[in-house]
């Protein structure tokens, strides 16, 4: 018979381990612990058993019949080292289905969800502990997972095994956040280290060495165009128009807005607004468009200017700054596209936790590194027109932002401005701001292709100039 090692976060779940018959020992490690490298060492040392069970969050577990035997037996069909499943989440009485996604290649988020139960063979445990470069107090299971990743097959389960339970109930908009707090910043420095580590393992790796962005080539009507894209809008467009409007520039610029097919008043709205010859209105047709067809099209309009920056129609510039800032952001850095600093608000202007956001994740030597790791690049975004009108956004209305900015880090700076430019507004109408588990895990999916395909692409450039 199989036997399993298993460390877990409490005697309460060790006693209902200790009943099973495939259990060869259970060792109690709290969860908070489970992440340092000093304690994944002395699992390792003590592992005796073929297999060891990992149980990471501090909380019950209750395993469905014959979960144990599930979870092996896939892993012996398929000769994976790491094996995980879907679960319940259990809040009092409520218990709700909580379905994991896939691992992928480009599955680089230090909060990727495996659920709290994890099955790992014992030969790939000790080899990963074995690799590890560094001592984490808060990135070790992050460093063991993408160890073995480099080396071993994840096998995901698409079957409910076990309940445990879920103290964080937050709306998907309320937890989007949570990587760029600043109180977890030592948290972020460590699994900026362990994702670092990987990528020059597997060879993913880019040295921040970039090409030279031509911010003169061809020509445009003016220096800088806000694109903003919208749809059923009717409660923000107003706002969102106003601060487009109100910018003070030394040079020429305009906004365009990109309704794709409002049915809610949204377009009585932009019309309301027409009478500013700065304003220059795209209609869509009702073919499929969504954020990124939109930003195409705005791109590709022959108003555009010579630089795109974001205003999403939820949300305001911070004053009437930005876009100067933004210009002047990317003559002095020479770079292909600007990031800068945000402050989280409700729809009226009161701020909301964590306040201000300004991406401190983002450095010019590991930026484009790091970027594989988190779901985002900040906001504002602003973009070298004649670049993406290369490139083009993928016509997706979620990531759409992302990729193209991964594939501009490929090869080019990116510059920052870490004072305050923009007001992202959170509201019951966000597209994000109370997504249900499959939404959210289908979002994560695509992002992650996103960064499998990114990362092959840089593996590839880095094989090509060896």
């Amino acid at each position: 018979m199989i036997r399993i090692d298993c460390f877990v976060p409490s005697s309460a779940v060790s006693e209902q381990l200790e009943k099973h018959a495939l259990v060869a020992s259970v060792s109690v490690c709290e969860a908070a612990e489970m992440r340092s490298t000093a304690a994944l060492r002395r699992i390792a040392s003590a592992i005796a058993a073929p297999w060891v069970l990992l149980f990471t969050k501090d909380s019950s577990l209750r395993l469905v019949d014959g979960a144990l035997e599930r979870m092996l037996q896939i892993a012996s069909d398929t000769s994976a080292d790491f094996v995980y499943a879907d679960r319940f989440l259990m809040k009092g009485d409520e218990v709700v289905p909580a379905p994991v996604i896939d691992c992928q290649k480009g599955s680089l988020r230090d909060d990727f969800d495996f659920g709290a139960l994890l099955l790992v063979r014992a030969s790939a445990f000790r080899r990963a502990v074995s690799m590890m470069k560094r001592s984490f107090e808060y990135a070790a299971l992050y460093d063991l997972r993408l160890n073995i990743q480099g080396f071993g097959r994840l096998e995901h389960i698409p079957e409910f095994l076990y309940y445990e339970v879920e103290n964080d109930w937050r709306l998907s908009g309320q937890k989007q956040f949570d990587y760029v707090d600043p109180s977890r910043r030592a948290v972020q420095i460590e699994m900026e280290q362990a994702c670092t580590d990987h990528l020059k393992v597997v060879g993913g790796y880019l040295k921040p060495v970039f090409r030279e962005a031509d911010l003169s080539g061809g020509d445009f009507p003016v220096t800088a165009s806000v694109i903003i894209p919208c749809r059923n809008r009717v409660r923000t467009i107003g706002d969102a128009l106003r601060s487009a409007l109100s910018q003070e520039t030394s040079f020429p610029y305009n906004v365009i807005v990109v309704d794709d097919n409002s049915t809610d008043g949204t377009v009585e709205v932009i019309r309301s607004f027409l009478g500013d010859e700065r304003l220059v209105y795209i209609a869509q047709d009702p073919s499929y468009h969504a954020i990124g067809g939109n930003w195409n099209a705005a791109i590709m309009h022959p108003a555009c200017g010579r630089f795109a920056l974001q205003l999403d129609s939820d949300d305001t510039y911070s004053d009437a700054t930005t876009v100067q800032r933004f210009v002047d952001a990317f003559y002095a850095q020479k770079c292909a596209m600007v990031v800068g600093t945000y402050r989280m608000t409700d729809i009226d202007g009161n701020i909301l936790p964590p306040g201000i956001i300004d991406h401190r994740e983002w450095t010019e030597e590991n930026g484009r590194n790091n970027a594989l790791r988190i779901n985002g690049f900040g906001a504002p975004r602003g973009f070298l027109t004649s670049l993406v009108r290369r490139m083009h956004f993928p016509v997706t209305k979620y990531g759409e932002d992302y990729a193209l900015a991964l594939r501009i880090s490929r090869e080019y700076k990116i510059g920052r401005v870490w004072e305050l430019m923009y007001n992202c507004r959170r509201w019951e109408g966000n597209s994000d701001a109370a997504l249900s588990i499959e939404r959210v895990n289908a979002n994560n999916y695509y992002k992650d292709r996103i960064r499998t395909w990114e990362l092959e692409a840089r593996i590839a450039l880095n094989a090509a100039a060896r």
